[in-house]
């Protein structure tokens, strides 16, 4: 019994603390809304030392157009990703966790090809799954990841 009052105690000792933890929005310049829209979500967030970004897809940050050739629209993804890393004092060799989102599964040899091409080893655990749709109307691939600042 006394183990389980001192867990309670430490918990609730140290619970204000992570309860508090600051939350940073990161949002570079190139993912700011068009002209009179709003923002409804963050490109990402930091939070003690993790970042976690929101799903992204490979439509042209200035046009908002998606690109025809799917490699393209995979390597824009990656590009966007990469920029918010940047925004974070990050890169993709802090990137601990992927979600990759595909309205087409059979493309998977190709998305890999090029994920593989940007993120090298040891790559970060990874998931990969099928979906009817995305919130972009001509979005093939969304990917979100989490990163993680190595502590020195």
């Amino acid at each position: 019994m006394r183990k389980a009052t001192f867990a309670l105690t430490l918990f609730l000792a140290l619970y204000p603390a992570v309860s508090r933890a600051e939350k940073k929005v990161i949002a570079p310049p190139e993912f700011a809304p068009a002209p009179g829209a709003t923002a409804n979500f963050s490109p990402a967030i930091l939070v003690d030392g993790t970042l976690y970004i929101s799903g992204q897809t490979g439509a042209d940050l200035k046009t908002r157009e998606f690109p025809s050739d799917f490699e393209t629209e995979v390597k824009n993804t990656l590009d966007h990703i990469a920029i918010i890393l940047k925004a974070a004092n990050m890169t993709f060799d802090d990137v601990v966790s992927v979600q990759v989102y595909m309205t087409d599964v059979s493309l998977f040899q190709r998305m890999n090809a090029v994920y593989t091409s940007v993120i090298k080893e040891p790559r970060p655990a990874r998931t990969t799954v099928g979906v009817a749709k995305l919130a972009g109307p001509n979005a093939k691939i969304e990917i979100t990841m989490t990163a993680r600042k190595a502590r020195k």
